[in-house]
């Protein structure tokens, strides 16, 4: 017979065996001594009843450590052996009791056949007591037959409702695994998003940067300089805000971002507006500077523009830009992405794109969070 074991914690596996060796075992020992003191008429009957006993308390503390599939066939054997020796030999009507016990802790944990299972004991335990009606006709059948039926019944049916405890307590724990994975998974989306953020619209512009150095350093060597210079420069930039990304400094500023955005405009030959109406919270100023962040990088990669209008207010932030391509709208998962933080903080995000303009505009609002 080999039965399941619960995927549990070791830490839940404590303090449940804990709970259990606390409330339970006690109950079960006296039990066990006062069935023994009644059924005991000589003391040779002690020899026979008590390995029951034995394999009865040793079951249920294998059982609270999850280990029962270990002791599980031995006990079943010594507990099944004890009912026929104390109801054909020394005339103990409660031997049964250790049988019961032991299956009542293992049925439940088999991977199948559960119920079969239960029938079958069940017939034994009713077959051994009928066999008492051979040797004392009289008197025996409720002692012998239908009490240990019935009460041994009765216990299986409490060890299957008690069971679905420890699936739901398994369930849990398992819930629990699967938020632990989604938050490790949320939080390296979240780094691939910086660290996109932070490397994507940089290497656009060195590339623009690197390829007209490329065309003045014959006409213009002194221009060209000038681009290698700024492109020295934006590379070490780069790498010091990837640094902070990766040990966790880096916030976001987004009077940093605004002037860096319009720095990164021109320097890719795009006149950049800037209009600051008002100024926003330090929340709303890391999630307006994501917004800007990534829809720079999105200009600079997927349109022609020659304008970008920058607006911000109390309510947020709105980028428009010329140089769009149809009336269709494009796939841009990184806005997508801060579309659905934004919902998450009480904000919202929208795009839209017209006549070659394209306007994103995200709205804070704290107070409206969720």
């Amino acid at each position: 017979m080999t039965s399941r074991s619960l995927r549990i914690t070791s830490a839940t596996q404590g303090r449940l065996r804990r709970l259990n060796l606390v409330t339970s075992l006690p109950p079960l020992i006296v039990v066990a001594v006062v069935l023994v003191t009644i059924d005991t008429h000589a003391w040779w009957h002690v020899l026979i009843l008590v390995p029951g006993v034995v394999a009865a308390l040793v079951s249920f503390e294998r059982w609270t450590a999850n280990d029962l599939a270990r002791v599980v066939k031995p006990c079943l054997l010594v507990a099944g052996a004890v009912w026929p020796l104390g109801a054909l030999v020394s005339g103990s009507p409660s031997s049964w009791w250790a049988m019961s016990s032991v299956a009542s802790l293992a049925l439940p944990r088999l991977p199948r056949w559960r119920g079969l299972a239960v029938a079958g004991v069940l017939a034994y335990i009713a077959a051994v007591g009928s066999l008492r009606l051979l040797i004392e006709p009289d008197d025996t059948l409720l002692p012998y037959v239908i009490l240990p039926t019935g009460l041994s019944a009765v216990v299986f049916a409490l060890s299957f409702a008690g069971e679905r405890f420890y699936d739901v307590v398994q369930e849990l724990e398992q819930s629990k695994e699967r938020e632990a994975e989604l938050a490790v998974i949320r939080e390296r989306v979240r780094f691939a998003g910086d660290l996109h953020d932070i490397q994507g619209h940089t290497l656009h512009v060195v590339k623009l940067k690197a390829a007209l150095a490329g065309k003045l350093v014959h006409a213009d060597p002194d221009r060209a300089a000038a681009e290698l210079r700024e492109i020295h420069a934006l590379v070490g930039d780069t790498i010091e805000k990837t640094k902070e990304l990766a040990y966790a400094q880096r916030r976001l500023n987004l009077s940093a971002e605004l002037e860096n955005a319009k720095n990164l405009f021109e320097a890719a030959g795009i006149r950049a507006r800037i209009t600051r109406e008002a100024e926003v919270d330090s929340r709303a100023s890391e999630l307006l500077g994501q917004v800007l962040r990534e829809t720079t990088t999105n200009i600079l990669r997927h349109a022609q523009a020659t304008e970008v209008r920058v607006t911000l207010t109390a309510e947020g932030i709105t980028i428009a830009n010329d140089g769009a391509r149809g009336d269709v709208l494009p796939e841009l998962r990184g806005l997508s992405v801060l579309r659905r933080r934004l919902a998450d903080e009480g904000g919202e995000l929208t795009v839209a794109q017209k006549d070659g303009q394209f306007v994103t505009a995200a709205a804070y609002n704290p107070t409206a969070r969720p």
